[in-house]
């Protein structure tokens, strides 16, 4: 069936991509002495040589503004245990660094205690692309964190999720 000519309704085009699970991250930067913050599941690999990763953000954001004055940004690969972190940092007019605690990485970017993993990047380019703007970051660092947990933070359908135990 052709659906040339025929608008794509938003509500129904949102619960179609509700369909593909996704992890979450917070990216973060450190700018005017403030670790700036939010929560994002577009987040993905781009290029293995050079390492390259991208993820979208609103360009109504009023974070992003201030990572890409500062020109670089790291990305929390958030666990399991950390489904209060991701809504944390969703949320727009608050502290959302409240209570997180942090530390520095190689390039002065917030990495948040307990994350599964960061990458420390550097701003590569930006696309804008239709109500949000494409980021590219080349990694400069990464390192896996110390941490108990090791199921990552996963969200489908609307809800957090957990991976199924499997066997051997």
């Amino acid at each position: 069936m052709s659906l040339m000519g025929n608008a794509i309704d938003s509500l129904r085009f949102r619960e179609a991509l509700a369909h593909y699970a996704s992890g979450i991250t917070v990216i973060s930067s450190h700018v005017d002495g403030e670790p700036i913050g939010f929560t994002c599941q577009s987040f993905y690999s781009v290029s293995m040589s050079p390492p390259l990763v991208s993820f979208s953000v609103m360009a109504s954001s009023a974070s992003y503004p201030k990572i890409r004055r500062a020109g670089r940004f790291a990305v929390n690969i958030l666990s399991g245990e950390q489904v209060e972190t991701s809504n944390q940092f969703a949320r727009r007019g608050t502290d959302k660094w409240h209570g997180v605690h942090w530390q520095e990485s190689p390039l002065g970017n917030p990495i948040i205690v307990g994350s599964l993993h960061w990458l420390d990047c550097e701003i590569h380019a930006e696309h804008a692309a239709g109500d949000h703007l494409i980021v590219i970051g080349e990694v400069r660092a990464l390192n896996l964190q110390e941490v108990v947990a090791t199921q990552p933070l996963l969200y489908f359908k609307g809800q957090y999720r957990n991976l199924a135990a499997h066997g051997a």
